[in-house]
């Protein structure tokens, strides 16, 4: 399962990204500024983010499994579909296609993993989850930046697309059956209308219970501000590193993306980190680390600008691991899929949104301000944290327990 669930991760987030670093490469041949070259990365993770619910939902009837296997193997597809599009608007169609795509995956993944191994291995296995996602990420950039030199952006993307193929067999071959989803039935019952009724009303209250409690509504937010800040960052870093005054090649700006590997280290690590300082101490704290990364990043100095990418990269994977490993812990057990649903959501509609306006900041009045637009965000999110989790965090465990039995259930 750790195998399988690893390849998907790779595959998804190395096709959802691959356009990154070949974002001034873009900008030139289509003479577009940076906000309009983000758009590449905008209207997936946008896509994304609006057919993740109605996939969650779907899964509460099909089953998780089939839904991971159809986002792997349809994004693939659509990831040897991209070089092949004639214009810029057509590049936008499949990319957004590929994002509806690739949503099956990061939509569902938590809750096939919660009704898997329950919340008493959820935090490491999410962790591990979301390790091997940042190594998609990064493998991903990577292999577009060092390729596009050579073979343009359109050869850079079919090399992507080669290596989400090898992971989506990896994934199909390896992934186990598990539980049918929440609601799933027969073919025949599924036939019969009252049954459909009855379904849809189950997803339905499931969708409220998702939205009932104030811990969830934290991590949503969390979702939506945290990863607004760090596409916004990674979308500008190619023009800031290629551009003056560091004037790096596309291939060499491409290794800022070796900071995932921070990210993967930090991610897998994150149910340690709960168990020392608890949920609440370890977001907040990745959090206010994230901002301390962007500020590293302020002079005109490669080692300071490397050094400030490794820190935010990791503290950002430390509290998105947090973060949907609390959400998936905290949710309502007919609220599974929606719960995973509404924070995916959060989530890349904070990529879509997030990406395209750091991006067009950094194009009118650069990076100093992008810094500070992506501080405010990260602040609002430990705001969030701070004042409205302990009052749900209270009426979460209303019986008074001492020691280490406390300790164990506040975690």
């Amino acid at each position: 399962m750790t195998i399988a669930v690893a390849a998907a991760g790779i595959s998804s987030f190395a096709l959802l990204y691959a356009p990154q670093p070949v974002l001034p490469q873009l900008a030139e041949q289509y003479h577009l500024d940076p906000g309009g070259a983000s758009l590449a990365v905008s209207v997936a993770t946008g896509a994304l983010a609006i057919a993740v619910l109605p996939i969650a939902a779907l899964s509460e009837v099909v089953g998780r499994r089939p839904v991971i296997i159809s986002s792997v193997v349809a994004s693939v597809v659509f990831g040897f579909l991209l070089p092949l599009a004639p214009s810029y608007p057509a590049l936008l169609v499949l990319r957004a296609l590929q994002g509806v795509a690739i949503a099956g995956f990061p939509g569902v993944a938590a809750a096939y993993l919660a009704e898997r191994l329950g919340k008493a291995g959820l935090a490491a296995a999410v962790g591990a989850m979301i390790a091997g996602n940042t190594v998609g990420g990064m493998v991903g950039r990577l292999a577009a930046g060092f390729t596009a030199g050579p073979f343009g952006y359109h050869g850079a993307l079919i090399v992507v697309a080669v290596i989400g193929l090898v992971c989506t067999v990896v994934t199909v071959l390896a992934l186990p059956r598990g539980e049918q989803g929440t609601f799933a039935l027969t073919f025949e019952d599924r036939r019969r209308s009252a049954v459909l009724r009855e379904q849809g009303r189950a997803v339905l209250a499931g969708l409220g219970a998702a939205v009932r409690k104030p811990v969830l509504l934290v991590q949503y937010a969390v979702a939506l501000l945290a990863m607004g800040s760090f596409v916004a960052l990674y979308n500008a870093a190619g023009f800031r590193l290629t551009g003056e005054p560091l004037d790096l090649s596309p291939a060499i700006a491409s290794l800022v993306f070796l900071a995932y590997a921070m990210g993967s280290v930090s991610s897998a690590t994150a149910g340690k980190l709960v168990g020392r300082f608890g949920r609440r101490g370890s977001l907040a704290g990745a959090l206010l680390l994230t901002i301390a990364g962007a500020a590293l990043t302020l002079p005109d100095s490669l080692p300071l600008v490397i050094a400030g990418f490794v820190v935010l990269t990791g503290a950002f994977f430390a509290a998105h691991a947090v973060a949907n490993g609390w959400a998936a812990a905290e949710a309502p057990e007919n609220a599974r899929g929606q719960v995973g649903g509404l924070y995916t959501l959060s989530y890349y509609l904070g990529s879509s949104v997030g990406g395209a306006a750091g991006a067009t900041v950094y194009g009118h009045a650069g990076w100093t301000w992008l810094i500070a637009l992506t501080a405010c965000w990260l602040a609002l999110a430990v705001a969030a944290v701070v004042v409205v989790v302990p009052r749900s965090v209270k009426a979460s465990f209303p019986t008074l327990k001492v020691g280490k039995e406390a300790f164990t259930e506040r975690v």
